[in-house]
Order: structure tokens, then C-alpha cells, then sequence
């Protein structure tokens, strides 16, 4: 066996997102050969990455039908977060993908989708963070026990700089965070959106291979102060299957579709999909109506990222600050897994197939 023998193989393997071998990638590395024994390394385009084992399978067999059957294969694997920022010396340097999680109305769960998305991520060895952007509504603060508690700041070239609060793994910044919860937020736009880019230029997020940005509902100043600041690699929708959530996701879908945002739709999220009581695992009761988010995906010819599930334990984590991607519900944490998963997927396609990410100038 010689290493040309082993990337002819792999040449066969086909990265099953972006629809190229993986040679051409360039994902192979460090092909070690020892009589029978070759091992190499796949670096995939983010470490999260849900098509791991069928990879690992498809070159394993490639080798063993292609150069030698007696051959024992060791894949090892590492990661480069894909990135397609147009200018990455500006705001954000670190950051290679910024997402933003929006929905079109208030009540859908679009936090708690974000805090476990988030979470999904982290638990996948990706570096993660996320600004809660709900300036009037913040709630993630609550979410991950950290009521009450005050970042630090610290000084960076001379520039004072807000240190996120890190729980669980990932790196969190929220207006919950440096005022008094019991007083209301009475600001008006550009206040908010001055705090936003505050939230971007002030905080130090460092390196992160995602920033995962809970946006308020509806489609408002916030929205165009994020896309006007940072370069957002794309937005997910969340929604609930009923009729009225439906319809202001659309408002949402139609947002950043507009010829003035280029910001591409990574796919759309269902949540509240259905509820299975735990004394019945095998039913499924629809009490917001039956695959909503999914038709509305495939009317809008947008990527169907999952469903999530009513479940007690969703509500109750989120109440005392410990989502349900770090607890032992493995209900939900595999809805929200799969959810992730497919949502890295897209994200990796975005940046393999569409123009690179920059800043908005919306007029």
C-alpha cells in the first residue's frame, strides 16, 4: 500500500453535505502506513459533525475494496469549523459563523431552542457562545442559573472589555446580566440598538467557532442593528405548528428574503411539535396541529431542521437554570440534538455553496 493508493480510494468517499470527495476537500491528513495497518486523518467542517460514522464506514470500506482487503483501516478525525466571512479583520474577528435563532412571534420557545442549540453544539466540541439580544425581554440569564451574578471586565489594549459569564461550556452575555431584575427596560430604539453593538465591541467573546445570537421576536430595529454590525452567516426560524405561529413566521421567512438582506435561511425548527405523556412513550398527542413548520419549510422551499416536543422537563430546566441538554432526559436531548445536527449541516453547505458572509448596509 503507498499513500497515492490510499487517496485514489478515498477519492471514491463523497462528503455527503457538500457533494465532493473528500480528497478534492482536502479533508485527508496524515496517512501512516504499516504493513497492513494505515491510518489518516478526516478534518471535518466542524466538530459537531452528525455524519461521522457513516464517513468513517465509507473509507474504511474504500480502502479495504480498493487497496487491500486485508488491510486494518484506523480513521481518526479533527476539525476546522468551515467559515465564509468576507472580511474577518473587523468586528467579530474570532468568531467564524454567527447565527442568528428568530421567530416571527413571542411564546414559540425561540430561548429555550437557542440555549439548547447552543448547548447541542458545545457538547459536539465546537467553541460556543451566545448573546441574548432580547434587550426589552432577556431570559437567558434565567435559563442558565446565572440570575443575579455581574460579568467582569477586563482591560484589552487599553479598551475596557465585558467578560462573558461561561456556564456549561459556553460563553454568555445578556442584558439580565447588568441591571436590576425588577426594573423594566424603557428605552427607546437607538438606546437598544446602542446596547447591541455594545453587546458585539464591548464583550469579549475571543475564539468561537459558532455565535449563536437569540434574537427578540418579530422583525424590528434589533434585527437590522445585527445585520447592519456583525456579518451573520444565517438565521434559523423557530415556530410552533399552529396556524397563528405559522403566519408570523412567514414575516419572518419574507424578512430575510428581501433584496436588501442578503442573509440566507438556514432551515426552520418546529417546537411543540407534539406531546408523549411519560406513562404512554408510544403516543403522540398534536395540541398545536400536525406538522406545520414542516409544510411551511416546504412551502417556502427552506431545509426542515426538526421537531421539538412538549415536555415537562424542557419548561422545568429552563425555570432553574439547567437546560435539558445537561440533564438526563434523553427524550429531548436527542430531539435537540438532531436538531443541531442538521442545523451544522446547513450551515457548512451555506458556506461551502453561497457568497460569503458580510455586513448589511440596509438602507
Amino acid at each position: 500500500m503507498t499513500n497515492e493508493d490510499i487517496l485514489k480510494a478515498l477519492g471514491n468517499v463523497q462528503e455527503p453535505d457538500l457533494g465532493k470527495d473528500l480528497v478534492t476537500l482536502n479533508m485527508v491528513k496524515d496517512i501512516v502506513i504499516n504493513g497492513d495497518n494505515v491510518s489518516f486523518t478526516v478534518v471535518l467542517t466542524t466538530p459537531a459533525c452528525p455524519m461521522k460514522d457513516m464517513i468513517q464506514g465509507a473509507c474504511i470500506n474504500a480502502v479495504k475494496l480498493l487497496v487491500n482487503k486485508n488491510a486494518v483501516v484506523t480513521v481518526n478525525f479533527t476539525s476546522n469549523t468551515s467559515s465564509n466571512r468576507k472580511d474577518t479583520k473587523s468586528i467579530l474577528s474570532g468568531v467564524k459563523n454567527i447565527i442568528a435563532v428568530v421567530s416571527g412571534k413571542g411564546g414559540v420557545g425561540k430561548s429555550s431552542v437557542s440555549a439548547n442549540f447552543a448547548l447541542a453544539l458545545a457538547q459536539g466540541g465546537a467553541k460556543v457562545g451566545l448573546m441574548d439580544a432580547d434587550i426589552y425581554g432577556p431570559s437567558q440569564h434565567i435559563m442558565f442559573g446565572i440570575r443575579g451574578e455581574r460579568p467582569l471586565m477586563k482591560d484589552v489594549n487599553g479598551k475596557g472589555l465585558i467578560v462573558p459569564i461561561e456556564k456549561f461550556g459556553i460563553k454568555i452575555m445578556s442584558i439580565g446580566l447588568l441591571i436590576d431584575e425588577k426594573q423594566a427596560v424603557v428605552w427607546r430604539g437607538p438606546m437598544v440598538s446602542s446596547a447591541i453593538k455594545q453587546f458585539v465591541s464591548d464583550v469579549e467573546w475571543g475564539d468561537l467557532d459558532y455565535l449563536i445570537i437569540d434574537m427578540p421576536p418579530g422583525t424590528g430595529d434589533i434585527h437590522l442593528t445585527i445585520m447592519q454590525t456583525v456579518p451573520v452567516t444565517g438565521v434559523i426560524v423557530v415556530t410552533t405548528p399552529q396556524t397563528i405561529a405559522l403566519a408570523d413566521a412567514k414575516k419572518g421567512i419574507a424578512m430575510f428574503g428581501q433584496a436588501q438582506l442578503k442573509v440566507p435561511v438556514i432551515g426552520l425548527v418546529e417546537n411543540m411539535s407534539y406531546f408523549t405523556p411519560v406513562e404512554l412513550p408510544e403516543s403522540k398527542y398534536y395540541i398545536f396541529g400536525k406538522d406545520g413548520g414542516k409544510n411551511l419549510a416546504e412551502e417556502f422551499d427552506i431545509p426542515f431542521l426538526g421537531q421539538i416536543p412538549i415536555v415537562q422537563s424542557i419548561r422545568e430546566g429552563g425555570d432553574i437554570g439547567v437546560p435539558v441538554m445537561v440533564s438526563d432526559d434523553a427524550i429531548s436531548k436527542k430531539a435537540f440534538s438532531n436538531f443541531a445536527g442538521n442545523a451544522v449541516r446547513g450551515i457548512a453547505m451555506r458556506n461551502a455553496q453561497l457568497a460569503p458572509t458580510e455586513i448589511q448596509e440596509v438602507v
